[in-house]
């Protein structure tokens, strides 16, 4: 826990990391809503951070005030409510298919997988992503990272953090969970795996990947949708387990 100059300090250290997120979710916001009040929700989670960090669970407070700050502006976001109902559903049947195959098959599911397993074209099922996009992956280009410097790659954990379920949250930001999360990367099918490297790990953009890949930006947003979906059905699965020991 944190006390009195060195918590003033701390937080004050951190602002410009508020800052950085508050720019990246601004878009995903109705434009009535003002970026101070979402500069306040990213403060607030910050000082929530700064209350609640134990670095017994082995995690940086870098990424655990990533994850709560980006946590209070998702959770005001999923409160008033401003993405249709109707992407909301997609996406979480969409985990929950994916789960599904992912418990049959004891390995990451491929897009193909989840395709047919939804009876979808490959037309069909890239509207899907492409409709729950933002609920399942905000492009993060060049932002947080361990420090709270702009500039830095994007965090994966961050990206796992699902707001829908706080258990989640803190989840991925164990040391345990961590390395689960690596091997559970290994076993994801090449592109997913390579996708997702290039850019949570080596930073690059989305533009960056998709001419290595000879694909649309797009395309890889998709892909880095699909993953992410995967990984947070694993980790899902994960909290659901630790709950109930």
């Amino acid at each position: 826990m944190f006390e009195g100059e060195e918590r003033n300090q701390l937080i004050e250290n951190y602002l410009p990391l508020v800052k950085s997120i508050v720019s990246r979710m601004r878009h995903h916001f109705p434009a009535t809503f003002e970026t101070d009040d979402l500069y306040g929700l990213g403060v607030q989670g910050l000082v929530l951070a700064v209350n609640n960090f134990d670095p017994a669970k082995g995690r940086s407070f870098g990424s655990y005030a990533a994850l709560r700050i980006k946590g209070s502006m998702l959770d005001e976001l999923r409160r008033i409510d401003c993405l249709p109902r109707s992407n909301r559903a997609k996406a979480k049947s969409l985990q929950a298919t994916i789960e599904k195959l992912e418990g049959r098959f004891k390995r990451p599911a491929t897009e193909d997988e989840v395709r047919k397993e939804l009876d979808l074209s490959e037309i069909q099922y890239e509207n899907l992503l492409r409709d729950t996009q933002p609920i399942t992956f905000v492009p993060l280009d060049g932002t947080v990272g361990e420090t709270p410097g702009d500039g830095a790659p994007p965090s994966l954990e961050e990206a796992l953090a699902d707001p829908n379920e706080p258990d989640v949250r803190d989840l991925v930001a164990d040391r345990e969970c961590v390395l689960l999360l690596r091997d559970r990367i290994k076993e994801l099918p090449d592109t997913q795996k390579k996708a997702l490297v290039l850019y949570y790990y080596e930073g690059l953009k989305l533009a960056e990947i998709a001419e290595i890949f000879g694909l649309t930006e797009s395309r890889i947003s998709q892909i880095l949708s699909h993953t992410i979906i995967s990984l947070r059905s694993y980790f899902s699965k994960l909290s659901r387990i630790n709950t109930t020991r």
